[in-house]
């Protein structure tokens, strides 16, 4: 488990980096002594709750923001690595790939299907849609009553926020992409 400490050092040193701002500066807007927030920012303090509460008030940022790591601008997922979520007896296997996040708005899942597997879905929020798109295999998306057969580089957008299914309709493994999103 990585050290709370380093991790507000390194943001409060990146963020006054982003924003120009010098450890004076700093202070003023925070109400945190400047010999403190260097103290910090070199890993020799411990800074209390009400410390973090101060930088993060006069920075105009969430608390959690101090005390997270950013993202990173890329993130990598290898499917062999991802536990999947089972369904019909293991002939549904459903690997989250980027899990939902609310500033995206959508999750991204990695979906394998043996002949015959299915999944009776239940309706997602008002207004959610999915984006499913198959790799290989035939499968039968049932929508609101209507049924759409997808193939091997067909894909199919549809509102999920009523009953939806899928199945295997084929003799081999049906692999696609799911991408679900929830409006805001």
């Amino acid at each position: 488990m990585e050290n709370i400490n380093s991790v507000v050092a390194d943001n409060l040193k990146r963020l006054r980096d982003e924003r120009k701002l010098s450890l004076e500066a700093t202070a003023k807007l925070s109400g945190v002594s400047k010999s403190m927030l260097g103290q910090i920012e070199r890993g020799e303090a411990n800074p209390t709750v009400s410390t973090v509460w101060k930088i993060a008030g006069g920075l105009k940022i969430s608390f959690t923001d101090l005390m997270t790591r950013p993202e990173k601008d890329y993130e990598t997922v290898d499917i062999r690595q991802v536990e999947p979520l089972l369904e019909d007896g293991g002939r549904y296997r459903n690997f989250p790939v980027f899990s939902f996040d609310a500033a995206r708005r959508f999750e991204m899942l990695y979906v394998e299907i043996d002949p015959g597997g299915r999944l009776e879905a239940e309706p997602h929020p008002a207004g959610t849609q999915e984006f499913i798109t198959a790799f290989s295999g035939e499968l039968s998306v049932s929508v609101n009553g209507e049924t759409f057969a997808i193939t091997r580089g067909s894909s199919l957008r549809f509102k999920s926020d009523g009953p939806h299914s899928y199945k295997n309709t084929g003799e081999e493994i049906c692999r696609l992409s799911m991408v679900i999103y929830y409006p805001g």
